[in-house]
């Protein structure tokens, strides 16, 4: 009988995995999967920090145990009195220009890549409030744009597999393989719409609309949520994105009345 519970616990978390594709795990240090080329790009440039960090670190601390060698008191009971060295001087400006540089270069084409999306393929408008969030998919036709509020699902009504405090009643639904343009903007209070897997965390400013994009190449569920202290109800004001195939997104589309 324990052979069967354990067949049925590993095809529930199987399933479970196929159904979040980018969720927080427990005690977790480290990045989500990048699921977007946003987050690739940041990730591939956190990498290249750290091993430029980590090289530092280590020629640093090599060189202060070579000096704490070299010049201990028992071997120099006379201090220098050297107080200038032209090619030292040098060396230690010419080094961290070229470091600077090698950090420099990915960091501005980053950050034109983050910037805003080349062609995007459809729009959706996300609204923070206080404390929810509203989208809005835009159309130039104006019957066949539509909108809707994402509330956050309480602990008393959740279902099996679902998380607690990132599910939401209303999942923005993109298709997959789609640039997708998000504008972003808030009715009341600043707030900020972050989802760590997709790179995105973009802040909602009354009166203003920033923008930022995605694209991602996997179905699943992606969380997020506001990442901007916004009072008493910030913690509950999750982000949720479901990716379905582009058959998928009609059906929900005709759900909507749209097509």
């Amino acid at each position: 009988m324990i052979y069967y519970k354990i067949y049925y616990l590993v095809i529930l978390s199987c399933l479970c995995s196929m159904a979040s594709a980018a969720t927080p795990e427990p005690w977790q240090m480290t990045f989500q999967p990048a699921a977007s080329p946003l987050m690739e790009g940041i990730t591939a440039m956190h990498d290249l920090l750290l091993y430029i960090i980590a090289g530092i670190a280590i020629v640093v601390t090599l060189l202060l145990a070579f000096v704490i060698y070299k010049f201990r008191a028992s071997r120099n009971p006379i201090p220098s009195k050297a107080s200038h060295h032209t090619i030292l001087e040098v060396v230690w400006t010419f080094i961290p220009v070229i470091i600077l540089v090698m950090i420099g270069i990915p960091s501005i084409k980053l950050l034109f890549h983050l910037d805003k999306p080349q062609d995007a393929e459809m729009t959706i408008k996300a609204v923070g409030h206080q404390w929810y969030w509203s989208y809005e998919y835009p159309h130039n036709d104006a019957s066949k744009s539509f909108s809707f509020d994402s509330y956050l699902i309480a602990d008393k009504d959740l279902k099996p597999g679902q998380l607690r405090l990132l599910e939401v009643d209303n999942r923005i639904m993109v298709p997959i393989n789609t640039t997708v343009r998000m504008l972003v903007t808030s009715t009341d209070v600043l707030h900020s719409f972050a989802v760590p897997s997709l790179g995105i965390k973009k802040d909602a400013v009354p009166g203003r609309v920033n923008e930022t994009w995605f694209r991602i190449s996997k179905e699943g569920v992606y969380y997020g949520q506001c990442s901007e202290l916004c009072g008493t109800g910030h913690g509950f004001m999750p982000i949720a994105i479901q990716v379905v195939s582009k058959e998928q997104y009609d059906e929900w589309l005709k759900s909507k009345g749209v097509l």
